[in-house]
């Protein structure tokens, strides 16, 4: 199995794919990366020589990619939810924070339901005699 900036890649998978597993390698970064260094993107991962594997590693570190790109979007979120922007205190309410609809949808970051309905007649009696 190729191991690239510290991941191992998927090795019988396309090399334009297999890099897709890295942190911040996508379709578009991973063609790049194979037309920079001149590799075919549809050979295999496994069939990467050493000089092939040490050459995409060496253009790969010129990005930022897995624990410090994680660190540069969670120091951006922190810089929002300091300066107390908007968005920043969507992440803090722990809400969409791109504009989505909340009314009806949004259940998995509001979690479940919460039920709030009428008073029965049972209790409203207990609260009026109480009083």
């Amino acid at each position: 199995m190729p191991r690239l900036v510290g991941i191992d890649i998927p090795e019988n998978k396309r090399t334009e794919i297999a890099l897709t597993h890295i942190h911040g390698v996508g379709r578009v970064l991973a063609g790049k990366v194979l037309a920079q260094t001149k590799i075919d993107p549809n050979i295999r991962a496994k069939e990467l020589t050493p000089a092939q594997i040490q050459s995409l590693t060496q253009v790969l570190n010129e990005y930022p990619l897995e624990g410090e790109l994680k660190k540069i979007v969670r120091d951006n979120i922190e810089r929002l939810k300091r300066m107390g922007a908007y968005r920043g205190l969507r992440h803090i309410m722990k809400l969409p924070s791109r504009g989505q609809r909340t009314h009806t949808n949004a259940r998995s970051s509001k979690g479940h339901r919460k039920t709030v309905g009428s008073m029965t007649k049972g209790s409203r009696q207990k609260i009026e005699s109480s009083n």
